[in-house]
């Protein structure tokens, strides 16, 4: 997988309070997704753009278009990656 496929399959990330606090206390991370991506192609565009190795992957289908939960091998990780894309 090359960075243009990557960055079709994640669309943008998603911030609210609740994704803050997951960040923290989980060590995941909350994307927007293309609604037909699956987990694996999900979690090999992360690892494209961002350079992170992924131990899980949740989706979840909204109004606002398909969720993936990421979670990374521990928060200090998964909090450096969202301070460096501009969540924290």
């Amino acid at each position: 997988m090359n960075v243009e496929q990557a960055m079709k399959i994640i669309i943008k990330p998603y911030t609210t309070e609740k994704t803050f606090t997951m960040v923290e206390s989980e060590g995941k991370i909350c994307f927007i997704v293309d609604r037909s991506a699956n987990k694996a192609e999900i979690s090999e565009a992360v690892k494209v753009l961002y350079k992170e190795n992924v131990t899980r992957v949740n989706t979840a289908r909204t109004i606002y278009g398909k969720k993936a939960f990421v979670k990374f091998e521990n928060t200090a990780k998964a909090r450096d990656l969202a301070t460096k894309i501009g969540m924290l």
